[in-house]
């Protein structure tokens, strides 16, 4: 299994928009989940939305609303668009794919990380 790859990260003006792509090495009966965590400067990494093979999707509250995670076909690259940003969403942005076939992305464990790549949103 390949290391998920994150790119698409920049310094953006609150209110402004990015996307984030990651290209992973696809679903398998260990890893039936792919999403998106952060992790801002002193904080715990957070998981903010998550897509499995069927399309389903999960998103944190926080993000709900402002935040877009796709993936393409052959599903092997996953987005996250991300609209309205704000200060609070400044963190490392971490692609992962875990998760058993059929478990819960929004609460399963991911395995598969990616090094991250990195947001900034100034007020």
């Amino acid at each position: 299994e390949v290391q998920p790859v994150e790119s698409g990260g920049g310094s953006v003006q609150a209110g402004g928009s990015l996307r984030l792509s990651c290209v992973h090495s696809g679903y398998s009966y260990t890893s039936f989940c792919t999403g998106w965590f952060r992790q801002a400067p002193g904080k715990e990494r957070e998981r903010v939305a998550t897509i499995n093979l069927p399309d389903t999707t999960t998103y944190a509250d926080s993000v709900k609303g402002r935040f877009t995670i796709t993936q393409d076909n052959p599903k092997t690259t996953l987005f996250l668009q991300m609209n309205s940003l704000k200060p609070e969403d400044t963190g490392m942005y971490y692609c992962a794919t875990g998760g058993l076939w059929g478990e819960d992305c929004g609460r399963t464990a991911f395995d598969s990380w990616g090094q991250g790549t990195l947001v900034t949103v100034s007020s």
